[in-house]
């Protein structure tokens, strides 16, 4: 495995993040285990997880598996870096109080509290605000943090699905504090979804966070969805945005030549999809998904591979980027 700092912090994580939105919803407790035990034998020591993470009635499942993973000892809290996010509501009766979401310091304090207890941990290494609060002001949202980094809660801040203005005013306001501001950003960042390069990505870098890009494999479709739908195997990735894509004519024609790009040059397109992403300037690593262990070891092998510029070239001429801001969409 390889490593990396995040952003501009001294801790030290893997090119690989492992998502663990899965577990519970789609894999059990023994098989959650079982990925997270391979996991961190091949070297990932970045753990994603989110309070909401379990949906619907079992919102908080997915932090109680790694909790119960964690409490096995063998050095496993030790070795792992571990994130969590806070911002959707957890009642789960259907009817939400008016203070059990967002990020009011009132519910970042019960909400950090309540997922220290499903970890079963005594801090989050790395605590993420999932999504933006309009109605809370970022002088509100750090006093909370500020306290919870005091009392060794919490070490790191970041965000996911921000604005690049949402970033700047976020650390603009953390450096009038004093505080240290976010150090990630989690955004939408694939060879299909590439609009994070005008403003995200470019405010990331400027103020010296790691990128971390979710669905880098576009909800399956770029990890074969035309193939796999061909040998029968595509029912399970085709859906949401990889089956409206596919439903497009000229979306499917580009995963087409995507997918005869990658074999000609003998690739595995989920793992170039990955290996793509790991070019990028910004990038930490992406986080992964895997169901199986025969998918974790895929993504692994992204890490060591070397994308040649012909298939560079090939991606960028297939999925051409938006190109750099203001110039995107003032020229």
């Amino acid at each position: 495995m390889k490593y990396t700092q995040l952003g501009r912090t001294g801790l030290k994580v893997s090119r690989l993040v492992l998502g663990t939105m899965n577990f519970g919803p789609q894999t059990d407790e023994a098989d959650s285990h079982a990925i997270m035990d391979a996991a961190l034998d091949a070297g990932v020591n970045f753990f994603d997880t989110a309070n909401v993470y379990g949906w619907g009635e079992n919102k908080g499942r997915t932090e109680e598996i790694l909790g119960s993973w964690l409490a096995q000892g063998g050095g496993r809290r030790d070795r792992t870096v571990l994130a969590t996010k806070v911002y959707g509501n957890m009642g789960t009766d259907g009817a939400a109080w008016p203070n059990h979401d967002k990020l009011s310091a009132v519910n970042i304090r019960r909400a950090v509290e309540a997922s220290l207890k499903r970890l079963r941990t005594d801090h989050i290494d790395l605590y993420q605000f999932h999504h933006v609060d309009r109605a809370t002001p970022w002088e509100e949202i750090w006093q909370a943090v500020d306290v919870l980094v005091q009392q060794g809660k919490i070490l790191y801040a970041g965000s996911s699905n921000h604005a690049g203005w949402h970033l700047a005013r976020a650390n603009e306001t953390a450096a009038r504090r004093g505080s240290l501001g976010l150090v990630s950003e989690q955004c939408l960042y694939n060879l299909a979804e590439r609009r994070a390069e005008m403003e995200v990505i470019p405010a990331a870098q400027g103020y010296g966070l790691g990128v971390i890009p979710w669905s880098p494999l576009h909800g399956g479709l770029l990890g074969g969805a035309i193939r796999k739908a061909g040998e029968g195997g595509g029912a399970r990735t085709a859906s949401g945005r990889a089956a409206d894509a596919l439903a497009n004519a000229s979306s499917r024609e580009q995963i087409q030549a995507y997918e005869d790009l990658l074999d000609k040059h003998g690739l595995e397109p989920g793992e170039a999809a990955l290996a793509w992403l790991l070019t990028r300037p910004g990038v930490t690593g992406p986080i992964v998904g895997p169901r199986t262990a025969e998918q974790l070891a895929s993504a692994v092998r992204a890490v060591d591979l070397e994308l040649s510029d012909e298939v560079l070239s090939g991606l960028d001429a297939i999925f051409p980027g938006p190109g750099p801001s203001p110039e995107a969409f003032a020229w």
